[in-house]
């Protein structure tokens, strides 16, 4: 049988739209499953704000996002990727957290370009470390993988505070660095989404 991350690999690739609803526990897990979706995201937002009772503002650790990771993979089926914030650190942390993630039984992992404390790609006052630096931090998630088809995606929250052609210009370098999918967080217009994609 193919492996989380080729499976969830073959989603992205086909022809259809990808939807994956947000979880955060095992009652969304299992409602979004009963749905009849395959796969799903983790939302750190969801999590924190589940599970802690704070918002996303970097206030949950890598082991309470981790925990509650492994105890999704072990109650559903679904193909599950998970947000590991900004990785807890710099690249060498990453290689670690990708390692631990993918161990618990996620198809995929997602980074984000923010400072730590970060805070939900939704919230004002987001500040973004440099883009060497998280290209460093993509390398090092590519090459901790032990599955090859493990889905290491790259979001970028700098369309907020640097504009939309410097977050442009970063998901192509965390592209060139060997990120499996790229994101840009909270954009704002549709004309914003066009250019993006485009």
């Amino acid at each position: 049988m193919a492996s989380q991350g080729r499976q969830f690999r073959d989603l992205i690739n086909a022809p259809e739209i990808l939807i994956q609803p947000g979880i955060y526990d095992g009652y969304t897990a299992r409602l979004v499953e009963q749905s009849g979706f395959k796969t799903a995201s983790i939302s750190g937002a969801g999590v924190s704000e589940s599970r802690m009772g704070w918002a996303d503002r970097g206030v949950m650790t890598f082991d309470e996002n981790l925990s509650n990771a492994r105890r999704l993979a072990d109650c559903t089926d679904l193909l599950l990727r998970a947000d590991a914030d900004t990785g807890y650190g710099n690249a060498m942390t990453v290689h670690f957290v990708v390692r631990a993630f993918e161990k618990a039984g996620m198809a995929a992992l997602m980074f984000e370009d923010q400072v730590w404390p970060k805070r939900c790609g939704h919230m004002a006052g987001k500040s973004c470390i440099p883009a060497a630096e998280m290209v460093q931090k993509v390398k090092a998630a590519v090459d901790a993988r032990r599955d090859p088809d493990f889905v290491i995606v790259s979001r970028t929250d700098a369309a907020g505070p640097l504009g939309v052609d410097e977050a442009i210009h970063r998901l192509n370098l965390y592209a060139e660095a060997g990120a499996d999918v790229m994101y840009a967080d909270a954009l704002l217009s549709k004309e914003d989404i066009a250019k993006v994609a485009k």
